[in-house]
């Protein structure tokens, strides 16, 4: 895997306010979009999504699938049923995120105790710093 400093040259780069990256990584580095996009292994209905993800409101799952759909990153499809029910399924665009997804899901889950120790000692030298 390329470091990240060798896909950016981060001395000449400039991070600009309109860049067109921007509203993208805020998107997809989202937690709920990529939660959902997690949970999209096959088609799902919303409330079968929303029981997977637990602590999302009716509200940020309709906001964050909406997102995604516009993006173009998962579809959504009325289906045939009385009532009338839709489900989610992601999208080749969508697909193509599964691997770096993978990456740094593999990342945190591997690096989680190491950080919360540095949060656990950071905030240590903060409570004796303040005293």
């Amino acid at each position: 895997m390329q470091p990240f400093s060798s896909v950016i040259d981060t001395t000449t780069e400039v991070f600009r306010a309109d860049c067109d990256s921007r509203p993208i990584l805020d998107q997809i580095a989202n937690k709920w979009s990529m939660m959902c996009m997690a949970v999209l292994d096959e088609p799902r209905r919303f409330n079968d999504i929303k029981r997977r993800l637990q602590g999302v409101t009716q509200r940020v799952l309709t906001q964050t699938l909406r997102k995604l759909e516009r993006d173009g990153l998962i579809e959504r499809r009325v289906l045939p049923t009385s009532p009338v029910g839709v489900e989610y399924a992601i999208t080749p665009l969508g697909e193509s995120l599964r691997e770096p997804f993978g990456r740094l899901y593999d990342w945190t889950v591997s690096n989680a105790e190491a950080i919360r120790r540095s949060q656990v000692a950071y905030d240590a030298r903060g409570a004796s710093s303040s005293a």
